[in-house]
């Protein structure tokens, strides 16, 4: 048959991609932290890049001021996993408004290009990946390279509009988790660094640069992931602390390629430690 070709672990990633935004919203539903409503709004421009011959175009993202028109003093940038957009992780504004109600919180949303593992499928993506089983195997340097100077860019713009970068952190999920551990090796000085159910890709060069050597670090991982596998956010793990990292981890007993209340929870209290109100 037509589909006998393609492996076991590319259908896992079609069905997680497909029902993912809902198994997380599901995991996350039954969380304990205090909600405030927040005012989110679209930037109405879209970017456009060219890599590797490709156009991509990226959607305004979601961007989520304090509540009752606080001026915002810190501000977080979390990135999506594979197949899902920024709308699928804007609620967590509201859940952690509570712990860093001072934050503005930002949600890009990665432009749609042919994923490998998926057959060439195009979706969502912050990069390509061609393998979950060698999850290192032929990496898409020049995505990767792209989606960081896109965060970058959005970085600066908060800058622009009075947020210094020791007060903005950059988070992602899976993919997501995987740009934002990258930007540990950027020139700017951050906050923190959060990479949920995630491993840092281009691992053979150096994982820190100068400036965030001293960066805090939080990781977490379920134990039972079938799509990015526990022991890639171990040795992810291992890379960082060899590095001298200030890096926390957290594993999640029996949590698969998703999230969970009790892993929220433990996001909120690392960021109202690395993002303080002034």
């Amino acid at each position: 048959p037509a589909h006998s070709s393609i492996p076991l672990a590319a259908v896992l990633l079609f069905l997680l991609v497909a029902l993912g935004p809902l198994m997380i919203g599901r995991a996350c539903a039954s969380t304990t932290l205090n909600r405030t409503h927040r005012v989110c709004t679209l930037r109405r421009s879209v970017h456009a890049a060219a890599v590797g011959g490709m156009t991509l175009k990226y959607p305004p993202p979601i961007i989520c001021d304090p509540p009752g028109g606080v001026k915002p003093t810190a501000a977080v940038i979390f990135l999506h996993g594979l197949g899902d957009t920024g709308e699928g992780w804007s609620d967590v504004a509201s859940q952690f408004s509570s712990a860093v109600k001072h934050s503005r919180w930002i949600f890009p949303t990665a432009p749609k290009r042919p994923i490998t593992v998926n057959g060439g499928m195009a979706m969502n993506g912050w990069f390509d990946i061609a393998s979950l089983e060698a999850i290192s195997q032929r990496e898409d340097e020049a995505g990767l390279a792209e989606s960081v100077r896109y965060i970058e860019e959005m970085i600066q713009a908060q800058v622009a509009s009075g947020i210094p970068t020791e007060r903005i952190a950059v988070g992602g999920f899976s993919q997501g988790g995987a740009i934002a551990l990258l930007m540990l090796r950027s020139k700017t000085k951050l906050a923190a660094v959060l990479g949920l159910s995630t491993w840092v890709p281009m691992s053979s060069t150096a994982v820190l640069s100068e400036a965030n050597k001293e960066t805090p670090v939080f990781q977490a991982h379920g134990d039972s992931d079938q799509v990015v596998q526990y022991k890639y956010g171990q040795s992810t793990l291992a890379k960082f602390k060899a590095a001298g990292s200030a890096v926390e981890f957290k594993t999640y007993s029996g949590m698969g390629h998703s999230a969970c209340p009790e892993e929220m929870r433990d996001v909120a209290v690392f960021l109202k430690r690395v993002l303080p109100a002034l």
